[in-house]
């Protein structure tokens, strides 16, 4: 149930974000979900070869809620970067429109 949760907020965050500057809502809010299981595959699939071939940690890759325990912050914190990566760069893209037509008739020294 949690994680069901965990899901809408993730998708409800990126959808109000392409929202806002006009973007697909929804591919990124689907693609948010997907980068988000996506980066927790790929970060712990990579920590499973480190401690396999050249570390030897000795974790217990068969326990599911250790692994699940991992994925959570790993995917958190790929979806920040993500996330301030789009919003930056749509700021620098966003068109600002100025109402002019209350500027008209004033003060032109300004």
């Amino acid at each position: 149930m949690l994680g069901i949760l965990l899901i809408y907020f993730i998708g409800k965050r990126f959808y109000d974000l392409a929202e806002e500057y006009k973007e697909n809502k929804w591919l990124y809010a689907i693609l948010s979900v997907v980068i988000y299981y996506l980066s927790g595959i790929i970060i712990l699939g990579a920590f499973a070869l480190l401690d396999i071939f050249v570390f030897s940690w000795g974790f217990n890759w068969d326990s599911n809620y250790g692994i699940n325990l991992l994925s959570i912050p790993i995917g958190l914190l790929t979806l920040w970067g993500v996330y301030t990566l789009l919003e930056n760069q749509w700021k620098k893209t966003a068109v600002v429109i100025k109402d002019e037509i209350n500027d008209m008739g004033g003060n032109t020294e300004e």
